[in-house]
């Protein structure tokens, strides 16, 4: 594997044979990826890293798994219950203050609804505290990469220069005059042209635009380079069920979203990645086919 590679187990702490976690550069990500011990490599981040990571495989004939992260979806069909929807979707697009590959990026609502379902995400969103997690009464925590709370904000100004309407939130803070917030952000009528609603925001962002059919919907939740998980808010399970087979995600939920099954796979379509982690499915990849076809007697 070489010195640089045993240098870095070893720092690590790890027993021969076995590594827990390991911080190094991408190069050394990549020689680690290409030598020929290593039997599989599942790598979660972003859509760059995973054709790096695959680059770096391409010699070899192993399976490379990758979730690359999302642009996931909700849309809240005429028949929604709307104070679950609405409970849903801001914790959805909320928690972890959006940094979670499939948080809510966007949302669609019928028009039957939309104004309502508006009107009900201001409540849930002024509700949030910022600061230290751990304090007693935060439910909304920093942002993670020091660089990031700059790009939500260009997010956010993308859009309300696009013509949509900022509700609330919209800005980058501090806490006790440190750290690096984000406000709970509404956007309404936020066009599909904006980057909010075509690339992954990663933030406590909530774009809303209104659509009149399943059939717009499902266009538009489709129209995108990102396939991770999209969510249906409907009282009818065959809405559900015939959205589920048309929407080109790797999971659909109906009337949840932002979720873990570990008795499902956990895969995506298109640049969200490919293979699959939990379920049956996610041990395949670790395990190897191996045939003893034997004549006795």
């Amino acid at each position: 594997m070489g010195d640089a590679f045993a240098a870095a187990f070893a720092a690590a702490g790890a027993p021969p044979g076995l590594v827990q976690s390991i911080h190094c550069s991408h190069a050394t990500t990549e020689g680690m990826v290409g030598d020929r011990r290593v039997d599989h490599v599942a790598f979660t981040g972003s859509v760059l890293g995973g054709h790096r990571v695959q680059a770096a495989a391409k010699d070899r004939f192993i399976d490379v798994g990758l979730e690359l992260g999302g642009n996931d979806a909700a849309y809240v069909a005429a028949d929604a219950d709307l104070e679950k929807a609405v409970d849903g979707i801001v914790d959805g697009a909320c928690y972890n203050a959006g940094q979670s590959c499939c948080a809510v990026e966007r949302v669609y609502v019928h028009a039957s609804l939309y104004d309502r379902f508006l009107e009900a995400c201001l409540p849930f969103l002024k509700a949030y505290t910022l600061g230290d997690p751990r304090a007693e009464g935060v439910n909304l925590g920093p942002i993670a990469q020091p660089y990031h709370p700059a790009e939500i904000e260009a997010h956010v100004a993308d859009a309300v220069a696009r013509g949509a309407r900022l509700l609330f939130g919209g800005k980058r803070k501090q806490v006790d005059g440190k750290g690096r917030f984000f406000e709970p952000t509404l956007l309404a009528d936020v066009p599909d042209a904006a980057r909010v609603m075509s690339e992954e925001t990663f933030g406590p962002v909530l774009p809303v635009a209104r659509v009149a059919s399943d059939e717009e919907a499902l266009r538009l939740i489709n129209d995108d380079a990102l396939g991770l998980t999209a969510s249906v808010w409907t009282r009818d399970r065959e809405r559900a069920a015939r959205m589920a087979a048309a929407l080109e995600v790797g999971t659909v939920y109906m009337n949840r979203c932002d979720a873990l099954d570990p008795a499902l796979p956990w895969t995506g379509v298109k640049d969200s990645g490919k293979g699959a982690t939990l379920s049956v499915l996610g041990f395949e990849h670790l395990t190897r086919p191996k045939a003893w076809n034997f004549r006795v007697g």
